[in-house]
């Protein structure tokens, strides 16, 4: 794993704050804003520290305030004001942008208080789908550019999936599961190690009523068959993020169906990019594919959405 990120090029910062490279540029010049390195070859390098407060900057910019009265403020001023703005708006841009600012700080204090406030004004459900789905996905593409390091994006992921595992604990302790309904068995294949929408997935089946065994991360199919013996009516619910891969996946819900699922009453409803590269396989009717949880909400829980 590369070692914490702390030395950024101008097009990284574009990347990770969304103002572009000329504008950065003007407000160096302009207000002295940002005071970047030279290489021997005279390309801007910029700090951890230049990171943090261009992105202090932003969010400053972006809730109206104008750069020229960013570049008067004291410079401990700045972060008091963006910390104030982050907990109060509304914006769901806001409150990404201020969880990325935690992130780059390292800083918890600031993304538990972030959520907390979000939590005061909106559920999770809409926290999770609206603010940490398109925060993640920056991120992903952040980290795949270069412009974070792996332990930007592990640091956030984990602080996500603990508000997950939190909520998830509130709803088992406050509900009783529906009787004579299938039980729904929450798994990754062999290898595949991505469980933020696993995780979230169980908390949003629970949150219906429902009964669900979580077994997490890297299952193989041949250990399921443990779980047939306490029942032969369950509801396999899955998320291929990277594995089986596109020359695999055919043959793993081949093997499924044929170890798991024939001769059973039970089922299998599979989430993920993968899926999409499940193009010539006929899937028997006790397999599903869905690309939203909304649908999948309507047919397997029979719960009507309203959106």
């Amino acid at each position: 794993m590369k070692r914490i990120k702390n030395s950024f090029s101008i097009k990284n910062l574009e990347n990770i704050s969304g103002i572009k490279a000329h504008t950065i540029r003007i407000w160096e010049k302009r207000y002295n804003l940002l005071s970047p390195e030279r290489t021997d070859t005279n390309i801007r390098r910029y700090s951890l520290d230049s990171l943090r407060k261009l992105l202090n900057i932003t969010l400053l910019y972006n809730h109206g305030f104008k750069i020229s009265k960013i570049a008067n403020l004291e410079e401990g001023e700045i972060p008091f004001l963006v910390r104030d703005i982050a907990l109060k708006s509304n914006s769901e841009q806001v409150s990404i942008n201020a969880f990325k600012l935690s992130m780059v700080n390292f800083d918890t204090v600031m993304f538990d208080a972030t959520f907390d406030e979000l939590m005061n004004n909106k559920d999770f459900d809409f926290i999770f789908m609206k603010i940490f789905v398109p925060l993640m996905s920056e991120l992903g593409i952040l980290w795949q550019t270069g412009a974070i390091s792996p332990s930007h994006e592990h640091f956030v992921t984990n602080l996500i999936k603990q508000k997950i595992h939190i909520q998830t604990e509130l709803i088992q302790r406050k509900h009783t599961p529906k009787n004579n309904v299938s039980s729904f068995v929450l798994y990754l294949p062999e290898n595949e190690i991505h469980e933020l929408s696993i995780l979230y997935l169980n908390y949003h089946i629970l949150s219906k009523g429902f009964k669900t065994i979580f077994l997490g991360q890297s299952v193989p199919t041949s250990s399921l068959k443990t779980i047939l013996s306490y029942s032969e009516n369950l509801h396999f619910v899955t998320y291929l993020t990277v594995e089986p891969n596109r020359e695999e996946i055919e043959e793993y819900l081949n093997n499924f169906q044929q170890d798991i699922l024939e001769d059973t009453e039970s089922k299998l409803s599979i989430f993920g990019p993968q899926t999409q590269y499940i193009v010539n396989f006929k899937l028997p009717d006790n397999i599903h594919v869905y690309t939203e949880i909304q649908p999948f909400l309507k047919e397997q829980l029979q719960i009507e959405v309203f959106v």
